[in-house]
């Protein structure tokens, strides 16, 4: 009898081992499958928040990996925070929205992982005014509006300094710079920090204004305008962002390489004739 009941209790060890190999196998068959799925498909998903990276990519992109096979469908967000939100949850593929400054401070507050694929063309920060037109005329006490968001804040205070009107510490990391990095006030202006999709609409307020390039399109504001551009370095340059480990899938390669085809150069050669676009140094 107590030969049988441990004879009974191993064949149902075995057994109950074989049904957890078998789920670890076909789990672990699915997870192989959908990785590799990941990595080839020809369906992708691009976050799209307001902005002309967005424009670009559907009037210049879009069209050419799609006579390349793919179906991309475009995803609306209202901002890019959403859209990053998404990405790194794995509900969408893509952006076209953010440099790298954006996407590390994302990266670091979030948790997330993030990665660039390429580097696009990318739409300077400028001061604009309603009142003058140079920035010769600037003067002490003039009201000048920044963004308040640190990326672009920092390129704020950066142009400012190109501009003459302020001197940043020596050895101030561009990328972060923030109003704590101001040496001196050389023009005596009052800078205030304020909410970047604002400011083009209180712009007869403000004697100056930094205005983010994407701000500039939706707000419809002519670029020729601007009274003085900031030069783009490559870590504020926009990108394709997926999720860490895509970054080298073949749609996000196929990605990369239109970007950098001849065929795209000739397309921003045709419409970039005002200088709006500044193409990537990479």
């Amino acid at each position: 009898m107590k030969i049988s009941f441990i004879k009974q209790k191993f064949v149902n060890n075995v057994a109950l081992l074989a049904l957890f190999s078998s789920i670890f196998l076909i789990s672990a068959c699915d997870n192989s499958s959908s990785k590799v799925d990941n990595q080839t498909k020809k369906e992708i998903s691009m976050g799209v928040s307001p902005g002309p990276y967005n424009d670009l990519f559907k009037d210049a992109v879009k069209p050419i990996l799609e006579a390349e096979g793919y179906k991309v469908k475009l995803v609306n967000f209202p901002h890019l925070l959403e859209s990053d939100v998404a990405l790194s949850e794995g509900s969408i593929d893509l952006t076209v929205a953010q440099h790298t400054a954006y996407m590390d401070v994302f990266n670091s507050q979030r948790k997330a992982n993030l990665k660039p694929v390429v580097h696009v063309p990318s739409v300077p920060a400028a001061i604009f005014s309603n009142k003058y037109t140079s920035i010769k005329n600037v003067f002490s006490g003039a009201k000048i509006g920044i963004p308040q968001d640190a990326s672009n804040a920092a390129r704020s205070y950066n142009l400012l300094e190109k501009a003459g009107w302020i001197k940043l510490k020596p050895n101030t990391n561009p990328i972060i710079v923030s109003k704590n990095d101001i040496a001196e006030n050389i023009a005596g202006v009052d800078i205030v920090e304020m909410d970047s999709a604002n400011i083009p609409r209180v712009l007869n307020e403000l004697d100056f204004a930094v205005i983010p390039g994407s701000i500039v399109y939706s707000a419809n504001i002519d670029s020729i305008r601007a009274l003085l551009s900031e030069t783009i370095i490559p870590d504020l340059e926009i990108m394709v962002v997926v999720n860490g480990g895509n970054e080298n899938s073949q749609w996000a390669k196929d990605i990369k390489r239109i970007y950098q085809s001849q065929q795209f150069k000739e397309y921003m050669k045709e419409h970039n004739q005002n200088g709006y676009w500044v193409m990537p140094q990479e």
